[in-house]
């Protein structure tokens, strides 16, 4: 199968599990890496939990992330945020090729 060919229906739950893994199925691996870096930087930097939380001994953040009374909205509203205009953007993906594969028809005169 040819990256044209693929289905995109596929790309939307693996962009919902890792930012840019859609885009890489779907052949755009520059696009791809480039989602996937920024959600690295939005999860590593712009959340309000930083390394330094994450690194701290006593404290682990995935245990921490995954305890749900603790989590903030704030915690996680960027990368989210990030993560939704991701999948926005395999959706545009998708409606161009779905527009580039239609055979393109000559509209018919009433004979006027």
């Amino acid at each position: 199968m040819t990256d044209r060919s693929r289905p995109t229906w596929p790309a939307y739950p693996l962009s919902a599990f890792v930012a840019g893994l859609g885009h890489c199925y779907l052949g755009r691996w520059k696009r791809g890496l480039t989602w996937f870096g920024l959600y690295g930087l939005a999860l590593a930097f712009l959340s309000a939990r930083t390394l330094s939380d994450a690194l701290e001994p006593g404290n682990p953040f995935v245990v921490t992330a995954l305890q749900f009374e603790t989590v903030d909205y704030v915690d996680v509203a960027i990368p989210l945020a990030v993560l939704l205009v991701c999948l926005l953007d395999i959706y545009l993906i998708g409606l161009a090729q779905r527009a580039e594969s239609r055979p393109q028809t000559k509209p018919r005169s009433n004979g006027s």
